[in-house]
């Protein structure tokens, strides 16, 4: 069960999308909802900016400035959930970069809400470093994320939702963290691509094992076994728009590479392409 859910705010083009499903949520679930919004300094970085020898690099006005920008959109976010009927909810103002500032808020949160980026667009105050925020926090935070898509208007929600089956540790923890979505949708396509090249993971049935799982929960399941010449990010958001989902489930990969994590294909083609909101989960 989501009870407390976190929602970034920057301003951005995206972030309607992105209030609209936290709202969608805050009711469903009867859950508390954070707006988290990141002037993109923190106070140590201001420090730095005053200058070694107290001659100022940034001005003071300049930085109040920024700050009373981040807490215009917040109240802006409160007005929006509030005429969304959204019961509980408060706004949060960290002085950090946004990456960290959602990792920090998402350790006490069941579940983060971000968008796929669009094309780039300069937002006032949304610092160039608060780009590529999904694949960051599906990586490096303990908690799923909901990565909203541009433009989401909220059709079908749950509604059928497909959930990628391969037998990973990361797509175990997808579909256990999307179980109280699970339980609301209207059906669950269990999606397996080509299972015949993982019969070592899958054995004799592929995907009777993790759909009985699911069905002893109260999911109401069905396996899909795909097979597909290309990419396997490409064929989930292929059954996706065939099944007009309302959702799609995944385990977010990444590897290490010199101490940072790199996506691997699966994710990075989902974040960069997916048009269904997809819950993420590393």
């Amino acid at each position: 069960m989501y009870k407390t859910i976190v929602v970034h705010v920057d301003g951005s083009p995206e972030q309607e999308s992105r209030v609209r499903a936290g709202a969608l949520l805050a009711n469903l679930f009867d859950a508390h909802l954070i707006g988290s919004a990141a002037t993109g300094i923190s106070w140590f970085d201001y420090s730095l900016l005053i200058g070694s020898m107290g001659a100022p690099m940034m001005p003071e006005s300049d930085f109040s400035g920024m700050r009373a920008a981040v807490r215009a959109r917040l109240d802006e976010f409160g007005t929006a959930v509030q005429r969304r009927g959204v019961a509980s909810y408060e706004t949060r103002m960290l002085e950090d970069d946004a990456r960290f500032a959602l990792l920090l808020e998402s350790r006490y949160a069941d579940l983060v809400v971000v968008s796929r980026e669009s094309e780039p667009v300069a937002v006032l105050g949304v610092p160039a470093q608060a780009r590529a925020l999904p694949e960051y926090i599906a990586l490096h935070g303990a908690r799923p994320i909901l990565v909203v898509p541009p433009g989401w208007q909220a059709q079908h929600f749950p509604g059928t939702v497909v959930a990628g089956w391969d037998g990973s540790m990361q797509a175990i923890r997808a579909i256990s963290a999307a179980l109280p979505l699970l339980l609301q949708a209207d059906a669950v396509k269990l999606t397996l691509v080509n299972p015949d090249a993982m019969a070592d993971v899958h054995g004799e049935e592929p995907g009777a094992d993790m759909a009985l799982h699911l069905a002893r929960h109260g999911v109401k399941v069905e396996v899909v076994l795909e097979q597909s010449r290309g990419a396997t990010g490409d064929a989930l958001m292929g059954v996706a728009r065939r099944e007009g989902a309302g959702l799609l489930v995944a385990g977010a990969f990444g590897h290490s590479r010199y101490r940072e994590f790199v996506l691997g294909g699966v994710t990075r083609s989902l974040l960069g392409a997916s048009s269904t909101p997809l819950l993420l989960a590393h």
